[in-house]
């Protein structure tokens, strides 16, 4: 193989970023025997640990292989491949000589959602694991953030521009908070208990902290909530006529009740709420009530009045006729 043939400009530039942060310093490497390109399962191309004491003791870990390393391949100049890589920080034990394994496999099983679906993340993302974020283990943390790392800045990189961006583990009721909030200012006001977003499996909800909990409410209820959409486990919606009458709807919902605390935190800021199964409801603020089909979702705009109403209905099992439309709300428990 030829020298030009191991030329990795792109990996150059993520490690030259990371010397930046821990000059001299040698991390431990762990790559993949057969690169993605070359036909192997993994994603990622490889990933580098380095150990850290401050703030507390935790291993740095970042990765090689959602950003272009070799060559431009993607039709966006200015980012270079998916334009960011993760990094991660687990706690550890002072007498640790290789980051824990789980974390490696958490950071490639999230190059795989990102390579199959196309999605990708971005300061401010969070998302359900499904679980606890270590497998075998009784951690309370089941759910990720991501944010911009503390410490790496974006760098422009032979191929464009690559952002680091740091996973964070959060609990159940913090990534309810943070859908109810904003997850960058969740984490802003965690920062104080999580330093440097450090993730330790052994924690606890830091919402127990009162004055925690007290600033989110605050935080929540001044800003409202930046979460547009929720996945229910059943939206179904359906036309009826009525003579010289515009049509009456009625609506079955399922796993909505996350929707009854959410809608207060969007309309009220001018904000719509999409409810998404196989079928659309949209909730959108309005002077004044109505319901309708648009691009092939219900459409039901909402004054404060019913506002409160269809909260109030979303909240609990059982059929609601809201007042003033001719909407039907059947909500299963």
């Amino acid at each position: 193989m030829s020298e030009a043939d191991d030329a990795a400009p792109g990996w150059d530039a993520i490690s030259a970023a990371m010397d930046g942060l821990y000059p001299g310093r040698e991390p431990r490497h762990y790559g993949t025997i057969i690169s993605r390109r070359l036909g192997g399962p993994d994603p990622l191309d490889g990933l580098s640990a380095w150990k850290r004491s401050e703030p507390v003791p935790h291993w740095h870990i970042v990765t090689y292989g959602f950003s272009e390393l070799y060559e431009k391949e993607s039709e966006d100049p200015a980012l270079s491949g998916y334009g960011f890589e993760l990094t991660f920080r687990p706690t550890c034990d002072p007498g640790e000589e290789e980051p824990p394994m789980w974390a490696l496999n958490m950071l490639q099983n999230l190059a795989r959602y990102v390579f199959e679906t196309g999605n990708v993340f971005r300061d401010g993302d969070w998302m359900p694991a499904n679980g606890p974020i270590a497998r075998d283990t009784d951690t309370a943390l089941t759910s990720l953030a991501f944010a911009a790392d503390p410490e790496v800045a974006a760098i422009r990189a032979p191929f464009g521009e690559v952002r680091f961006l740091q996973v964070v583990g959060l609990t159940a009721d913090e990534e309810r908070a943070a859908r109810a909030w904003k997850t960058a200012r969740l984490l802003d006001a965690l920062r104080p208990r999580l330093p440097l977003l450090v993730t330790d499996l052994s924690r606890g909800s830091l919402l127990a902290d009162p004055a925690v909990a007290a600033a989110v409410a605050a935080g929540s209820a001044g800003d409202g909530s930046s979460t547009g959409h929720l996945f229910a486990g059943e939206v179904r919606w359906t036309a009826r006529s009525r003579l010289l009458r515009p049509p009456a709807y009625e609506v079955v919902l399922d796993g909505v009740v996350e929707a009854a605390a959410l809608l207060p935190l969007r309309l009220p800021f001018g904000r719509t709420l999409a409810l998404v199964a196989d079928q659309r409801v949209l909730f959108e603020p309005g002077e004044r009530d109505g319901v309708g089909q648009a691009d092939g979702a219900l459409a039901i705009r909402l004054t404060p009045g019913a506002a409160a109403a269809v909260a109030d209905a979303l909240g609990r099992p059982g059929r609601t006729d809201v007042p003033g439309l001719p909407l039907t709300l059947i909500v299963k428990g």
